[in-house]
């Protein structure tokens, strides 16, 4: 491939999550820190919500990595669960595996007694659900029974849901107004601007062991990247990705913006996001002044 022309360790711009080469964005370091002054403030809900490819799985299992002994973590990768799997899914988490055939009483009295014994080792529960705007209904309000629970300590389980913006409009909808209601912290990803591109594409380089990042795209390459990307981490990546072969294949030792036009010739639906109102909004983002932001890990 192309490692060894660049000097590099590993891929930097591999599609999955990937810890080695995981940028904490300043967005993302403000939505870690609000999930962080969720949790430990011991309210029920908090809400990560960002479009596709914005990073909310990478950010989740940055999270699970580093969160600390006190807290016992339950991550739900697939939410499209029924009420009765769901809760079977996060007792197998919590290590009482149970038969698929158990009744939903049976279940709930299992799980209190696995929340309250949690509870007495002073240990907290949280639940992360990733895709959350796929999950049934019955299957969120169960989450939001569940969160009810309490012991003279607190809740005994919180949740952190993490969601494309659909989710935002399926908890706007009426049958769901006591979950939304409950929901004490926010957070959204957005795309990345032009400067936190140009960054995201330097850290990637550079923690893959490039010695000179900043010179392996050129100023035009990554303006073109940006531009085509809408700033979206995945599509950042990808299109990264096919540049750096294609200035392989011409024995180049640095992508330029001609390189980026045949990654984009060789990207599928590339310009699918334009679409979306969430982009319309880049140009007019204001800054968070949230008091949390800055809280320590």
């Amino acid at each position: 491939m192309y490692l060894r022309t660049f000097g590099l360790r590993c891929l930097p711009f591999e599609a999955v999550s990937n810890a080695r080469v995981y940028v904490d964005l300043p967005e993302h370091r403000e939505a870690f820190n609000t999930i962080l002054f969720g949790l430990r403030s011991g309210e029920g809900f908090v809400k990560v919500v960002g479009e596709v490819g914005t990073g909310k799985t990478a950010l989740c299992r940055n999270l699970l990595a580093t969160v600390g002994d006190d807290l016992v973590s339950v991550y739900l990768p697939n939410p499209a669960l029924s009420r009765l799997d769901l809760l079977l899914s996060i007792a197998d988490e919590l290590g009482a595996p149970l038969p698929p055939g158990t009744g939903v009483h049976h279940v709930h009295k299992v799980l209190r007694e696995l929340l309250l014994d949690a509870a007495r080792q002073d240990r907290r529960v949280a639940i992360f659900v990733d895709e959350a705007q796929a999950m049934p209904e019955e299957s969120l309000e169960e989450l939001r029974l569940l969160s009810n629970l309490e012991s003279n300590r607190g809740k005994l389980a919180q949740v952190v849901l993490f969601g494309q913006p659909e989710l935002d409009v399926r908890l706007s909808g009426y049958s769901l107004r006591q979950l939304q209601q409950r929901i004490s912290w926010s957070a959204r990803l957005e795309p990345l601007d032009r400067a936190t591109c140009r960054e995201y594409i330097r850290s990637r380089l550079a923690t893959a062991g490039a010695s000179r990042p900043d010179s392996i795209f050129t100023p035009a390459a990554i303006e073109r990247i940006h531009r085509a990307s809408g700033g979206i981490p995945r599509l950042i990546n990808t299109l990264c990705h096919k540049s750096l072969l294609a200035a392989v294949s011409e024995g180049n030792y640095q992508a330029a913006r001609r390189h980026v036009g045949r990654a984009l010739a060789d990207t599928e639906g590339i310009q699918r996001w334009r679409t979306r109102p969430l982009f319309r909004s880049l140009a007019t983002r204001q800054p968070s002044t949230a008091p949390w932001r800055n809280i320590g890990r």
